[in-house]
């Protein structure tokens, strides 16, 4: 009775597994929504199950979503060093997370990086030219917050080093066994980051930070992502995507300030389709991130989401809406 592609859930570990062959990447989800509710802000783990160390996809909460994600079972396969200085959390922090990738230097995507950086450890920060830039000149200038990085203004802490992507071209992700690719997207008007990482055995993942359709946004940014994963999906390759949905369809376009709603990432994934074969797309796993907080006092965005997608998906695409602390396999 398993498929392809078969979603198994073992509850007392919070851990999803999306695929009934060997999953090539894990992830942890360390924060789920985006906007205004702190403590549970855009941030993903990710290895690939060649590696033991994990590398952070946004960092908008660090050291909160550890702890929820411990306290969920997320790390339970991940012993503590009996010589280790640290708690769980502090060994996590400060050994396991290998790096950042940022797609973008907004705050709702770097501030636990920010907040934890006082008791982190040595590690690369991986962005864009202007991503890099952004995090010097607004965060880490000893006005905002103290410079942890290698570059900057005033006194350099050197904690972090900042390491410049260029679009289009694989970098080396240290100390793990995964290489990565950047690729810029629209996000009203200003830049942010897709990323694609690849482990040895050629499989793919792809993480976007913020972005908005190109129609709204007057460009080909997603259509040249879509282009680049083209090739990996016709070889079965692509694993999963993590990409976000931030508004309802009720939504105007005019209202979503780079940022998508169920219609328009449908309409997106349509692009990546038809670049292969109608049902390519068929279970393959979607994350659905960024979904923002509302106070009103009205449905839960991510229940009308989710059933806007539901409604309307004529693609197969297996729609993954995760909470904090929930580990995903794929």
């Amino acid at each position: 009775m398993f498929k392809n592609k078969l979603a198994v859930l073992f509850t007392c570990l919070s851990v999803f597994s999306f695929s009934a062959q060997s999953a090539s990447f894990d992830t942890v989800t360390l924060g789920s929504k985006g906007g205004i509710q702190d403590g549970n802000l855009t941030a993903f783990l990710i290895k690939s199950e060649q590696d033991s160390n994990f590398i952070m996809l946004d960092a908008g909460s660090v050291v909160n979503g550890l702890i929820v994600s411990e306290q969920k079972g997320a790390f339970n396969n991940i012993a503590l060093p009996d010589n280790s200085p640290y708690t769980k959390v502090g060994y996590l922090l400060n050994d396991k997370i290998k790096g950042y990738l940022i797609s973008h230097a907004h705050l709702d995507h770097v501030s636990g990086l920010i907040i934890s950086s006082p008791d982190d450890s040595k590690k690369p920060i991986y962005g864009l030219e202007g991503t890099n830039k952004d995090l010097m000149k607004n965060y880490f200038n000893w006005s905002a917050w103290p410079n942890f990085g290698n570059k900057g203004d005033g006194f350099k802490l050197n904690k972090y080093n900042y390491v410049d992507l260029v679009p289009t071209m694989w970098s080396a992700v240290s100390n793990t066994t995964m290489t990565v690719m950047a690729l810029p997207l629209s996000h009203s008007g200003g830049e942010s980051t897709a990323f694609i990482l690849k482990d040895q055995k050629g499989d793919v993942f792809a993480y976007f930070g913020d972005t908005g359709p190109d129609d709204v946004e007057k460009s080909s940014a997603l259509k040249t992502v879509w282009s680049t994963l083209a090739p990996f999906v016709k070889e079965g390759k692509l694993k999963g995507i993590i990409i976000e949905v931030s508004f309802t369809n009720e939504t105007p376009d005019k209202s979503l300030f780079g940022h998508l709603t169920p219609n328009w990432l449908l309409k997106e994934l349509t692009v990546l389709e038809s670049m292969n074969d109608k049902g390519s797309l068929k279970d393959l796993n979607v994350v659905i991130s960024h979904i923002k907080y509302s106070l009103k006092n009205s449905e839960d965005p991510k229940v009308i989401i989710k059933k806007q997608l539901a409604d309307a998906n004529k693609l197969g695409a297996n729609f993954i809406f995760p909470e904090q602390g929930d580990s995903l396999q794929f």
